[in-house]
């Protein structure tokens, strides 16, 4: 069979089959760019060398190896797990069970925190601590994009803490970033110019509903309580303990949450406040400035 044969196959392959497949604001329907991927990692090319090589024939065992990975994604494991990286901001990063799969839409809190520190003063050394920070997606695209900024991560968990720190080490060069292992601010220390969050926002009784590659991500990485908001609830309001007077609080979650966190950050003192929509152009991010008030 030739290259684009196989990809043909396995295109269909995972197009027939009936577990939901997220589609994430992709460019082109997910089971081609599934099997892309899965292919193009066994023939050791990228997607424009697929193209070019469509019609060399596939050994027998790169058909065999391929057919392996197909199988584990009809399984239902995520292609990122599959193979070991997932592209974010143009990086790649290294993924496990141990962490939240970056979505390209946390890019629009890239975008977000970059803007904050582009209006700091110029003068002053900014600081900036990431939140929930799982693979270190978001810390380490800020803090390659702006290598002046001084950045702290930090996650409840070790095992996703040490995915962070590998993916630091290799992504940035030194200084890079500091790790903390913390439940939220528990373990934090001293005042931020701006505080960066993608915490769990996941009402508990939808997780069973979501798809299987979702759900095998880790529970602790999705699960915000009953409504989602119990984690940003505590973020909102241990953060001003944290945040420079005129400081900035950046926070992920569901566009159908952010009336509730938009009421919750007025009652604790918080302007102003900006919802910042994703590339499907629903609000996806919230900012809010901290005054410096207590109340």
């Amino acid at each position: 069979m030739t290259l684009g044969e196989v990809l043909g196959a396995g295109t269909a392959l995972l197009k027939a089959a009936s577990f939901p497949i997220p589609q994430e604001a992709q460019s082109e329907p997910a089971p081609a760019l599934d099997a892309a991927l899965l292919l193009a990692s066994v023939l050791k090319t990228d997607r424009t060398g697929l193209i070019l090589r469509e019609a060399e024939p596939v050994s027998a065992g790169e058909l065999q190896q391929y057919t392996r990975l197909l199988e584990r994604r009809l399984q239902g494991e995520c292609v990122a797990w599959i193979l070991g990286y997932k592209e974010f901001w143009g990086l790649s990063f290294t993924v496990s069970p141990e962490v939240l799969v970056p979505r390209p839409d946390t890019e629009t809190l890239v975008e977000a925190g970059l803007a904050v520190i582009d209006r700091l003063p110029a003068t002053e050394p900014c600081t900036l601590l990431d939140l929930c920070t799982g693979s270190g997606a978001v810390a380490i695209a800020l803090k390659h994009e702006r290598p002046g900024i001084e950045v702290y991560a930090s996650d409840i968990s070790p095992a996703a803490l040490a995915v962070a720190k590998g993916n630091g080490a290799r992504l940035l060069p030194k200084p890079g970033m500091y790790t903390i292992e913390s439940d939220l601010f528990h373990r934090i220390t001293g005042r931020f110019h701006i505080i960066t969050a993608n915490p769990p926002y996941v009402p508990s009784a939808v997780i069973p509903t979501l798809a299987l590659e979702v759900r095998r991500e880790p529970r602790l990485s999705l699960d915000g309580g009953a409504d989602g908001l119990d984690l940003i609830r505590r973020i909102l309001v241990q953060a001003k303990a944290h945040l420079y007077p005129g400081g900035t609080l950046l926070m992920e979650a569901d566009p159908g949450q952010m009336q509730a966190i938009t009421e919750l950050l007025r009652n604790h003192g918080y302007r102003p406040i900006t919802r910042i929509p994703d590339l499907s152009g629903m609000p996806r991010v919230i900012t809010a400035g901290f005054t410096g008030s207590d109340s």
